[in-house]
């Protein structure tokens, strides 16, 4: 099979919180818009599928007891100033930022219905590190 593009789909609870959340408070650019749904821009799309460690606080954990569900995985050029700024526009943080045994910088947030966004940065000495300017 030979994918030729990919996107995450949320269903949200509450659209136009979601829709406000991901356009207003992360900021994302608009793609296209259509009846009944709006298409952000991720930069590059992939699909991860990893294990979750079963009790919080282990090495590897999600920040929740189920660990199970989507998760959005989005990397920024700077983690401090994302922190700050979403830290100013009243996001709530549910991991604050720290190296990860793997190497890459972490923190962890939550949208309007609770899915776990991850925001990253690769440190420059990281093997995935590239710029694709």
């Amino acid at each position: 099979m030979e994918i030729l593009s990919s996107r995450a789909i949320l269903r949200p609870a509450d659209p136009d919180a979601a829709l406000r959340f991901y356009r207003d408070v992360l900021g994302l650019a608009v793609y296209r818009e259509f009846p009944g749904g709006t298409m952000f821009f991720l930069g590059n799309g992939l699909l991860e599928v990893s294990a979750h460690a079963a009790e919080p606080g282990a090495e590897g954990a999600t920040p929740d007891a189920e660990g199970a569900g989507l998760r959005l995985w989005l990397q920024v050029r700077d983690l401090a100033a994302t922190h700050t700024g979403l830290a100013d526009r009243g996001v709530r943080v549910l991991r604050e930022p720290r190296r990860e045994p793997w190497g890459l910088d972490e923190m962890w947030i939550a949208d309007p219905d609770g899915t776990r966004i991850v925001i990253v940065e690769v440190p420059p000495e990281h093997p995935i590190r590239r710029d694709v300017r």
